[in-house]
């Protein structure tokens, strides 16, 4: 894929951070191609410019994110992306509306993979789950856009070929992942009844 994402990395000088350094190392070498960092919102940048700092001399090296999280991440982002442009590894960047303005959905198609940030949740066993309201900026006017476009928004990627559901909070759904996308819409959000 060529593509790094974003994650948290264990605690620096631990075992865990020894392994996942020696594990990223080895992932980057084999692939052969440039670090990209794509960020899919503004709050997901905290092992951002670590990752980059490790691989910064290799060419191409990067950190991407939407224009609307300039000034609202620390990390040094070297490129801005739109939705709807293609990233690098051919990855696909969908936008959420409803959400945050930085909120964006990766969309790997060779593997059918969706890689989320805050717009879908990992509640175990092969299920997720759309956020709480209170995840939407605050205010009454966000709140309504929340109300009025976020499921119908999240609805359309129900027209895309998936295989797998990546969520930053969560576990990975490998089976039935359409499915998993499609009862998630019908539920109520994480936490609500």
């Amino acid at each position: 894929m060529g593509s790094c994402w974003s994650i948290p990395h264990p605690p620096q000088g631990t075992r865990d951070a020894e392994r996942f350094w020696r594990a990223l190392d080895r992932d980057v070498e084999r692939a052969g191609l440039p670090v990209a960092i794509l960020l899919g919102n503004h709050y997901h940048e905290r092992s951002a410019e670590a990752i980059f700092d490790r691989y910064v001399r290799r060419p191409g090296a990067s950190i991407w994110a939407r224009q609307a999280a300039r000034g609202r991440v620390h990390c040094p982002v070297t490129r801005t992306f739109d939705p709807g442009d293609s990233l690098p590894g051919g990855v696909q960047a969908v936008a959420v509306r409803g959400l945050e303005d930085t909120e964006t959905i990766f969309y790997v198609a060779p593997h059918g993979a969706l890689v989320f940030s805050d717009s879908l949740i990992g509640i175990g066993s092969g299920q997720v789950r759309l956020p709480p309201v209170s995840w939407a900026p605050e205010g009454p006017e966000a709140q309504a856009r929340y109300r009025a476009e976020f499921r119908a928004s999240m609805a359309r990627l129900l027209d895309l070929p998936v295989s797998y559901l990546l969520v930053s909070h969560g576990d990975i759904v490998e089976r039935n992942a359409h499915r998993a996308l499609m009862e998630a819409l019908d539920a109520p959000a994480w936490g609500e009844s």
